[in-house]
């Protein structure tokens, strides 16, 4: 969504900004749907009601969120955005630009949010130096979940690099079982190939290729490496993983069908819905080569200009609550991920977000905390857009890894 695209939108929007719930409730925008995102949803819901506040729920099925903000785009054009929508990393800017968002800096100032909350995370929710969202949390997408009751049955031990790999997914392949879990969606092919960007690039060339949109990097032999390591997982998926579901994949695992699966860390508030523990029945490790670090994606939400005061005032309420500790606490241990806010305490957090909070803080010091492109946290996105695009283009065909290398470069400099 590139501003100079929006400026008739903008225009047309900002005509008639208004709200179809009533004064005490808020419309909220948001693509959790599955079972641990539902039961963090319902938290918030409870919070907001016990503060007075209604929830209109706007659920938009589809885990990477393309569908909800097709739908947003389509209330905005109409005049009438939702309270709050889940909108995250450069989007938020792209919004603000465009003068939809609510400036919520008093109630970030009355609750010092700029203590409670570290500056890579602060600032994203920022426009011109006011804040227009609020973070819910921070996920670590960079790791995989593996069955060990699998891996034993299999004589397979959990891989640490690309190259080992692709030995134990074999053996998992011949003893029967689906090696690698996979929905065939793009957001969960970009999610994957996101993955082998850092396990094979490392952080420095993570960062000039897919940050910084430098070219010397994109036009690389590390990017035809890239390449090749993505389309050799393509062996070991299922026939019928296009269309599925992530949770569905994560069910796999879950039940003992698939070996591994290559998912951010919501994926964890899966297998506690389904009452399974960690160590025991599911094993989370770093993806292939990036143990030390951590890319993150920062769910939020944005806070839309609201036509009447009352209507403020439960935005207002709504964006307190957010930054609590019982609901930072709560949300964030059926959810998978860590909290946003500094101070909350680790006791209830088991030893997966544990490792996560541990990541998060050690990469920002050595430079290997990096910003998830695959989830809307790095780049334009008309530039995301295309790298996604170009990495299911490749990985739902028979290209080599110098054509789908090229095709890549090509589109994010055609969409730059």
């Amino acid at each position: 969504m590139k501003n100079t695209k929006l400026t008739t939108l903008a225009a047309s929007a900002l005509l008639a900004t208004t709200t179809s719930v009533s004064a005490a409730d808020v419309e909220v925008l948001h693509w959790w749907t599955s079972g641990g995102e539902a039961a963090s949803v319902n938290y918030l819901k409870g919070k907001l009601s016990d503060a007075g506040v209604g929830w209109t729920d706007f659920a938009v099925a589809g885990g990477g969120g393309e569908n909800a903000m097709t739908v947003l785009k389509s209330r905005a054009i109409s005049g009438n955005p939702p309270t709050a929508a889940q909108i995250k990393g450069p989007s938020i800017q792209e919004w603000g630009d465009l003068g939809f968002l609510a400036d919520i800096n008093g109630v970030a100032e009355k609750n010092n949010w700029d203590e409670l909350l570290p500056a890579v995370v602060a600032d994203v929710m920022k426009h011109e130096g006011k804040y227009v969202a609020a973070p819910v949390n921070v996920h670590r997408v960079n790791w995989m979940w593996s069955n060990p009751e699998v891996f034993r049955a299999a004589g397979a031990t959990i891989p640490t690099t690309w190259d080992d790999f692709m030995v134990q997914a074999k053996k998992l392949q011949d003893a029967g079982y689906v090696a690698l879990a996979h929905g065939g969606q793009p957001w969960q092919d970009a999610t994957v190939f996101e993955a082998v960007v850092l396990g094979v690039g490392g952080a420095d060339y993570y960062n000039k290729a897919f940050v910084e949109m430098d070219m010397d990097a994109l036009n690389s032999d590390t990017t035809v490496e890239v390449f090749e390591t993505f389309g050799n997982l393509r062996q070991f998926i299922d026939a019928n993983a296009p269309g599925r579901d992530w949770n569905v994949a994560t069910s796999m695992v879950i039940e003992g069908q698939a070996g591994m699966q290559i998912m951010g860390d919501w994926a964890k508030g899966e297998f506690k819905v389904a009452g399974k523990n960690v160590g025991t029945d599911f094993v989370c490790s770093a993806a292939p080569g990036t143990s030390g670090a951590h890319t993150f994606n920062v769910d939020s939400f944005a806070f839309f200009a609201q036509g009447t005061t009352s209507g403020t005032g439960a935005q207002n309420i709504m964006a307190a609550e957010i930054l609590g500790t019982d609901f930072q606490t709560v949300f964030n241990l059926n959810k998978g991920s860590i909290p946003a806010r500094l101070g909350v305490s680790r006791d209830e957090f088991d030893t997966c977000a544990h490792d996560s909070m541990d990541a998060f803080v050690a990469s920002s010091a050595s430079g290997s905390l990096v910003p998830s492109f695959a989830h809307g946290m790095a780049l334009p996105s008309a530039v995301a857009g295309a790298v996604v695009d170009s990495a299911t283009n490749f990985f739902n065909s028979d290209q080599s890894a110098e054509e789908g290398a090229a095709q890549l470069v090509a589109s994010m400099a055609a969409a730059m």
